[in-house]
């Protein structure tokens, strides 16, 4: 399945048992000798939730969630017939999210998701640095200078703003402020270009993944980090790689949500 591009291979765990999630994520991403993904996502049983999430990335590192792949979790289980509700809870290692599913004809169209409130304490982001929260703060990486913007999402994100995102070299110095000593647990790096405060255009570079076509959870962190530095408006179009989500941080009760579609590819049996 693919939200926005941003594809991984879903596994239904109440059929299936995946005995090594992390080897088998790295063999199957592969695009040449592999299916090609982003990652693979085991749907799973919840003792606390309608279902249960674990998602790995393409070196199969696992994540606390992926914003894209849980719009797509709500449309396999609801399409697969695995439930009837339209509204879902799903656990995932950066807590219980919900989705609202927006269904036509029997088929899920697109799906909002609380993302629940962003993380802004360095300390829980994670960032190594003595300040409570790290907005618009300078960094050297090599020898060049970003102002940066630390958001979690229940995961790590840090927000670049850039003139020209579409020419920028987001491989070069996304790897790079990765793995930067400031993030104990590296980081997801957005870099933004603003082009009005209603539009915001993204691309991002995924730890553990690179570059992808699309990241739910980044595009959040977009918004959240957009509205702190005045450059957009509480609620805005993200425009991706693969496609435009939009984003809303609702300050009544802090929580961020977020709408998009989600597509499948194809089915099929691995031997």
């Amino acid at each position: 399945m693919q939200g926005l591009g941003n594809d991984y291979i879903y596994i239904n765990c109440f059929s299936e048992v995946v005995s090594n999630p992390s080897k088998l994520s790295r063999e199957l991403s592969d695009r040449h000798f592999g299916v090609g993904s982003d990652g693979i996502v085991l749907i799973e049983k919840s003792d606390i939730a309608d279902f249960k999430m674990r998602m790995f990335n393409s070196d199969g590192s696992e994540s606390e969630m992926c914003g894209n792949a849980t719009r797509c979790i709500g449309k396999y289980v609801y399409e697969k017939k695995l439930t009837n509700k339209t509204y879902i809870s799903l656990e995932t290692l950066a807590g219980i999210k919900y989705l609202n599913l927006n269904v036509k004809d029997d088929i899920v169209v697109s799906v909002t998701v609380d993302m629940g409130e962003p993380i802004l304490e360095s300390e829980k982001i994670p960032v190594n640095t003595k300040l409570k929260n790290f907005i618009n703060q300078e960094i050297s990486v090599d020898d060049k200078k970003f102002n940066v913007t630390c958001v979690s999402m229940g995961n790590p994100h840090a927000v670049v703003y850039v003139d020209d995102v579409t020419n920028f070299p987001v491989d070069f110095w996304g790897r790079k402020i990765e793995n930067h000593s400031l993030f104990p647990k590296k980081t997801n790096v957005e870099f933004v270009e603003v082009l009005d405060e209603d539009t915001l255009k993204m691309r991002v570079w995924e730890r553990g993944a690179g570059e992808t076509l699309a990241c739910g959870t980044g595009a959040c962190a977009t918004l959240v980090a957009s509205s702190l530095n005045k450059v957009s408006k509480n609620s805005a179009k993200i425009k991706l790689s693969g496609g435009d989500l939009f984003v809303e941080w609702n300050k009544e009760n802090n929580h961020v949500y977020k709408t998009g579609p989600c597509e499948f590819v194809f089915d099929g049996t691995l031997y």
